[in-house]
């Protein structure tokens, strides 16, 4: 039987920073993520993926006030945005995805799942936003937008900017798993939980509402690919390694993390809440719950022997 594995893409592996973020941009991006995943696809893996969006579910919301503001355009919530993410990202991958195995004479069916994820709307997460979204600002344009509304900005780690923050509720129950690992095992790609699922909750009994917020796209595909049994969990970033220290003289990459030394390094604060912290979170529930490794590297080192940081159980 294949092995299964379950790929986490970031959305700014799409959307890179100092992009614009033009189609074609964005799509050469998903040609180049694709052909790094042949590299499973020979190792005899089949494929869940799944996909960030910060940076394209902000540039949503940025359409959607302008078009308010300008010509009266009824403004959507954040939780249809990121529905909205996943449709047109869905099908960006798929489409390069496909592009990528036909110049190699491979055929799969390639199966985009818009997926809900449930969450609880008495989470901390809403009274404290973490999850940066949309582009990066200068310190003098946020002190300007803070004036126009009561978003919430923050400075980046690595210097790039300022980003507005939203709530990042924990994902509790992905639906349409059991049949995301069917057509997965079958041996066709099924893309899903993207953005981290589209976050809703019980309004009342039998009634599911969606809600302001989104969901981290690590956690919930932690949360995914221990449910369906990966063998295997790949967080991809935009750096080759985790790194101790990160961004100053004394930082260190680490080839391996053991999931002890792991939550030592989260209490000592050694990976920040918007960008590795996160990652880290999703590697080690993966570990706990399946006893499998994680690893977290960059697109280019995937199925790269040795490459990344890789969490492991012991």
């Amino acid at each position: 039987m294949k092995k299964l594995a379950v790929v986490a893409f970031g959305g700014n592996a799409l959307l890179r920073a100092g992009q614009k973020g033009t189609i074609d941009e964005q799509e050469e991006n998903a040609y180049k993520a694709s052909e790094n995943l042949l590299k499973l696809m020979k190792r005899d893996y089949n494929l869940v993926l799944t996909h960030g969006n910060g940076p394209q579910v902000g540039n949503i919301l940025l359409a959607n006030t302008a078009g308010y503001k300008m010509y009266g355009v009824p403004d959507m919530p954040l939780d249809i945005s990121v529905a909205y993410s996943q449709g047109f990202i869905g099908y960006m991958l798929e489409q390069q995805l496909r592009n990528v195995l036909m110049k190699e004479d491979m055929e799969r069916d390639i199966i985009s799942i818009i997926t809900q994820v449930l969450v609880n709307k008495d989470d901390k997460a809403f009274k404290n936003p973490t999850k940066p979204i949309g582009p990066y600002y200068t310190k003098e344009e946020v002190e300007a937008l803070s004036k126009e509304s009561d978003a919430v900005y923050k400075e980046d780690a690595r210097g790039r900017g300022w980003r507005k923050v939203v709530a990042s509720p924990k994902p509790m129950m992905i639906y349409n798993q059991k049949t995301i690992e069917k057509i997965a095992r079958e041996g066709h790609i099924v893309i899903a939980v993207g953005g981290g699922g589209i976050p809703c909750f019980f309004k009342e009994e039998n009634k599911l509402q969606g809600i302001d917020a989104v969901i981290d796209k690590d956690l919930a595909s932690s949360l995914l690919a221990s449910h369906i049994r990966a063998h295997k969990f790949f967080i991809l970033t935009d750096i080759p390694k985790v790194f101790l220290n990160f961004n100053t003289p004394q930082e260190k990459a680490l080839d391996r993390i053991k999931i002890a030394d792991a939550k030592r390094y989260l209490k000592e604060g050694q990976f920040g809440e918007g960008s590795m912290a996160p990652k880290i979170k999703a590697a080690v529930k993966f570990v706990e719950h399946t006893g499998r490794d994680a690893i977290i590297t960059e697109t280019n080192l995937l199925g790269v022997d040795n490459g990344g940081t890789r969490i492991t159980l012991v």
